[in-house]
């Protein structure tokens, strides 16, 4: 489980596809300030994708992970080139205060940029999304885009795009501030807004079908 408070922005050390088909090892330099106690199989979000340390180089703080063909296909992590930067955050602790929403690290699609307006200390985004995820976004919502937990500003259901107003701290801390239109981000949806979505249209058709 994560916050959604992104932690830092890093570049990929390396990326380098294994003998067996399908995986990828992905390998970072974390920064001192989030590497203390980093161990085999901790949960650490790329981009916003849950993902298990499958290696840990203390004296160079070098972290390892393996991603299979499934989080490939659903994810930008295929589209990483070496020198890249991703957002990055460990998971949460307990106890530990929540800034942003509950985020799982389960990524459900990629949503590509459509817009960029930009002014003085401001920065709205837009983004295209896929058609199945309407009934779960709304304005003032709750979405996590590469793993950052963000308030959806406008939403235009009918053409499914979303934009998003950005802070200048959110924009230095993350990669958000380095993207161009048409690039793709990792989107996850709200997972309390899409049970109580799911649960209100099972009931209601529930209800029609013993009328």
């Amino acid at each position: 489980m994560f916050t959604g408070i992104v932690q830092a922005k890093i570049q990929v050390h390396r990326l380098q596809l294994q003998l067996q088909p399908g995986l990828l090892s992905l390998s970072l330099q974390l920064p001192s300030s989030i590497a203390d106690d980093v161990n085999l199989g901790a949960s650490i979000a790329i981009d916003g994708v849950c993902l298990t340390v499958t290696s840990f180089d203390v004296k160079s703080s070098l972290v390892q992970f393996d991603v299979i063909q499934q989080t490939l296909d659903v994810t930008t992590l295929s589209q990483l080139n070496e020198g890249d930067w991703v957002n990055v955050e460990r998971s949460a602790r307990l106890n530990a205060e929540v800034g942003g929403h509950h985020v799982s690290g389960h990524i459900d699609s990629t949503a590509k940029i459509t817009c960029i307006d930009s002014s003085e200390n401001n920065r709205c985004i837009s983004y295209q999304f896929p058609q199945h995820m309407r009934p779960y976004l709304f304005d003032k919502g709750f979405v996590s885009l590469n793993g950052c937990s963000l308030t959806i500003s406008a939403i235009d259901k009918s053409n499914c795009v979303l934009s998003v107003s950005f802070i200048p701290e959110t924009l230095r801390v993350t990669n958000h501030g380095l993207k161009q239109v048409g690039d793709h981000v990792n989107i996850e949806l709200d997972r309390q807004t899409q049970t109580i979505v799911d649960t209100v249209e099972r009931v209601m058709a529930q209800q029609r079908a013993e009328q």
